[in-house]
């Protein structure tokens, strides 16, 4: 009697990824030279948390595959601080309005993505395209003479933009045991194109835990950054710093 014939390997391949970012975050807004600093901790983020949608995904047919990455998030007016100009001080409020989308061509190497495998089988994953990056800061500032009249200024200002960076990256897995893996993944953009500064970089490492055959729950700890200024006199520009944890998660098609 013939054996029965194996089950053929599934051509295509996908994965969908919900999370969270709960980081530090230590940001400079520059809007016409003038420059307000904000620093928030997660407690502070999730009091002025207006929205927020971050998911991941990726679709592979065989090896090459596509992967996209898709992070927005409105937080409402933080305080801030004002830095010296001339004879002025002050304080200041800034709202943002941010997003982040990545989409990317992918290579893998290694074995196939899967929640569940054999411990020290794993896979990398090196990947490029573009990332969007959407920017809108509204800045409530109040000067503040230092001479004996201690003059008041009002001034409202905004800073929005959106822009494209080339992206490079890679990210990678590997298996602890059947259902525990480690993973990391590093990326960069920008490299000086749109302006006098535009740069931005991600790094992530953490575990992922099968809670399902298809399903992993992923803990991880993460850096972003973002660069961005046009160099003019009388610049605009901002910088963000975000360090924190990430959960998520993960599932396997």
């Amino acid at each position: 009697m013939p054996a029965p014939a194996a089950a053929p390997e599934a051509v295509w391949d996908g994965t969908v990824e919900l999370y969270g970012y709960l980081p530090w975050l230590q940001s400079t807004t520059t809007v016409r030279g003038f420059e307000a600093e904000t620093d928030l901790d997660p407690a502070q983020i999730l009091q002025r948390l207006q929205s927020t949608f971050s998911a991941r995904a990726s679709l592979e047919r065989r090896r090459l595959g596509l992967l996209m990455d898709v992070s927005t998030n409105q937080i409402g007016a933080a305080n801030s601080r004002s830095t010296r100009r001339g004879v002025f001080t002050g304080n200041s409020e800034v709202t943002s309005i941010n997003g982040v989308y990545d989409v990317a061509l992918r290579w893998r190497l290694g074995e196939r993505e899967s929640a569940v495998g054999l411990p020290g089988s794993g896979w990398l994953i090196p990947y490029a395209g573009m990332r969007v990056v959407q920017a809108r800061l509204d800045v409530a500032a109040e000067l503040r003479g230092n001479g004996p009249r201690g003059v008041s200024l009002q001034r409202q200002s905004t800073l929005e933009r959106t822009w494209t960076q080339p992206l490079l990256g890679l990210q990678g897995s590997v298996f602890l045991t059947p259902r525990l893996r480690a993973f990391a993944r590093g990326d960069l953009g920008g490299f000086g194109l749109a302006g006098a500064e535009d740069f931005s970089a991600n790094g992530q490492a953490g575990v992922g835990y099968a809670i399902g055959n298809n399903t992993n729950l992923n803990v991880s700890w993460r850096y972003q950054g973002l660069r961005w200024n046009n160099g003019a006199a009388r610049s605009n520009g901002f910088t963000s710093d975000l360090n924190g944890i990430e959960v998520g998660v993960k599932f396997y098609f």
